[in-house]
């Protein structure tokens, strides 16, 4: 079996945003995940869908015949690059702002190509 894969770095949402959608995907079919996303109401759910869609393109560019019956086998959502302003705190002090970043990864397993 081999292994296709599709990621999106420097994604301007918080990971643990992200961390709560992937299990509910993990392990389940590329169509079948897919409707799911449709429905949810997060912001996070838009960026997984892509990358969903990404990697299943990437499949059948490699010569895999239905794409949709294809298995999702890793999702993971990494901590990227932080963003770091300073805004004015109580009593003259400085109070860090951190605006997060995530790397989205989906592996898609295919049969032999």
């Amino acid at each position: 079996m081999a292994l296709v894969k599709s990621e999106h770095r420097y994604a301007r949402i918080a990971p643990t945003k992200v961390n709560r959608i992937l299990p509910i995907i993990r392990g389940r079919g590329v169509g079948d995940s897919l409707d799911l996303l449709k429905v949810l109401p997060n912001r996070a759910a838009r960026l997984v869908e892509a990358v969903i869609q990404t990697a299943a393109a990437n499949a059948a560019e490699a010569g895999v015949r239905n794409v949709e019956k294809l298995k999702i086998v890793e999702a993971v959502a990494n901590c990227g690059p932080m963003f770091k302003r300073i805004r004015p705190g109580a009593r003259g002090m400085a109070h860090m702002e951190k605006h997060r970043t995530s790397h989205i990864l989906v592996r898609i397993e295919a049969p032999e190509l």
